[in-house]
């Protein structure tokens, strides 16, 4: 039995999404067998254009039960079937939000008519449920109304299930098949197609944007991750997915600069961590007439030569207030304390009093030294090598004067060619350097280092 369901909301995104309308039909796979139709009192103002849109008004809900007084008829309806929508996760999730409003967990089956859609009537020009509907001549009575879409859809379902000559919606009830779980505009064969390897992948929507860019160890595995994920926005992104591509790096590393890259040039909905404007804040260093060495920040235009670059005031305060915990650092000589004799931290004893001459000018100095050495990556030329996409090529970042100039591949005979690394940046792709770039270098580069020394370790026992 299936309980094909079609909602009308108020429309205010999936987490603050009300029920204004609701209704359900019974059916058999032959007939209906019962129906409920209802509108329903949301509890929050319709926005003009949702009215506009679908007709309902504040003063029709007004007096219309809440969710809550039907949420027991819609209960004992739908139980023991398989819950039937067009797009079905938008509808089941938003009424799945409404029982756990009240405490109850709402779990049904469920079947996706674009998606049943897709598979047995391909070669549509669209699979939204008004072109479906006029290609096969299915009348709807009140389009954007709950009842008029609900037996559109009920009669859509039918027609589906005569013409499933290849047990497709039987493939999509199985509880091993990822038929159901798939976004309702993407192809199967799109996920199937994924390659199982480091690289970096893009959601994309009907229109071919690109809405979300990741990196993954196992393409096909990260990807398959994001349609079993409950977040609201997970399910936003995934019902706007229509196609994925893929570039396969041949390393970690090299997805994750790939990655940060792209995300700064496409700018991407779904990317929200790294779709930081351009940097501001420079961190610099320089030695008083005491011999003393400060680090000060600045805006980046007066920093010509910047230790590291910040997007804002905030991050660079915090990433000194840091190096003062890590290193023993004074406030004072970081700037992070003006107008003071001595600073605060010396009273509790978290500075060693290089601001009231307890502490030599020397050994403060080299502490300071080896905060600025961990800052970054250095002003090193440096080749790191990583695995190619295949078994005879290479892959490698690029660093020269410490700024990191991108990455390329090689084959292994090109490779033992290279002399030093300035050859390498003829077979460079150019990215630009950033700080989330250094961020990534010097989280890798620290970790091979202490790799390194934990294997060193093992080696003297």
């Amino acid at each position: 039995m299936y309980s094909v369901v079609d909602i009308e909301t108020t429309g205010n995104g999936f987490r603050g999404q009300k029920i204004t309308e609701i209704s359900i039909f019974i059916f058999d796979g032959k007939v209906v067998v019962d129906e409920f139709t209802s509108l329903v009192n949301p509890e929050q103002n319709i926005p003009p254009f949702i009215t506009n849109l679908t007709g309902i008004t504040n003063a029709m809900v007004r007096n219309a039960p809440k969710f809550y007084e039907i949420a027991k008829k819609v209960e004992e309806l739908t139980n023991d079937t398989v819950f039937v929508a067009h797009n079905v996760n938008f509808d089941y999730n938003i009424i799945k939000d409404e029982f756990k409003s009240l405490g109850f967990d709402f779990k049904r089956k469920k079947l996706c008519t674009v998606r049943l859609s897709r598979k047995i009537i391909p070669g549509l020009r669209s699979y939204s449920l008004g072109n479906i509907c006029s290609d096969e001549n299915i009348p709807i009575n009140g389009r954007h109304r709950a009842k008029g879409d609900a037996e559109a859809t009920t009669e859509l379902f039918r027609r589906l299930i005569e013409r499933d000559d290849q047990f497709i919606i039987n493939s999509f009830l199985n509880p091993r098949s990822r038929q159901a779980t798939l976004p309702p505009l993407l192809d199967k064969k799109v996920v199937d197609n994924l390659p199982e390897t480091f690289g970096v992948y893009y959601f994309k929507n009907a229109a071919k944007e690109v809405i979300y860019v990741g990196k993954a160890n196992n393409i096909k595995q990260r990807v398959i991750s994001h349609f079993y994920d409950k977040k609201k926005k997970e399910q936003n992104m995934c019902l706007e997915t229509a196609d994925i591509s893929f570039t396969k790096t041949g390393s970690e590393l090299l997805a994750l600069l790939l990655e940060s890259s792209e995300i700064k040039k496409i700018y991407p909905k779904y990317n929200r961590a790294q779709r930081r404007a351009g940097e501001a804040v420079g961190l610099f260093s320089y030695e008083d007439q005491k011999g003393i060495i400060h680090l000060a920040y600045n805006r980046l235009k007066l920093v010509p030569n910047a230790l590291t670059k910040y997007y804002s005031i905030a991050e660079v305060r915090n990433h000194l207030e840091n190096l003062c915990k890590e290193f023993e650092l004074c406030p004072k000589y970081c700037h992070l304390q003006t107008n003071v004799s001595s600073c605060f931290h010396y009273q509790i004893k978290e500075c060693k009093g290089i601001c009231c001459d307890k502490e030599s000018v020397s050994d403060y100095n080299k502490r300071v030294k080896k905060a600025i050495k961990s800052i970054g990556i250095g002003a090193e030329n440096l080749v790191i090598k990583e695995k190619g996409r295949t078994k005879n090529e290479i892959g490698f970042a690029l660093i020269l004067d410490g700024i990191y100039k991108g990455f390329g591949y090689l084959d292994t005979t090109q490779d033992k060619q290279m002399s030093s690394p300035e050859d390498y940046q003829f077979f460079v792709d150019p990215k630009k350097d950033n700080r989330d770039i250094q961020r990534i270098l010097t989280s890798y580069l620290r970790k091979k280092e202490e790799l390194k020394n934990v294997g060193n370790e093992k080696i003297r026992l």
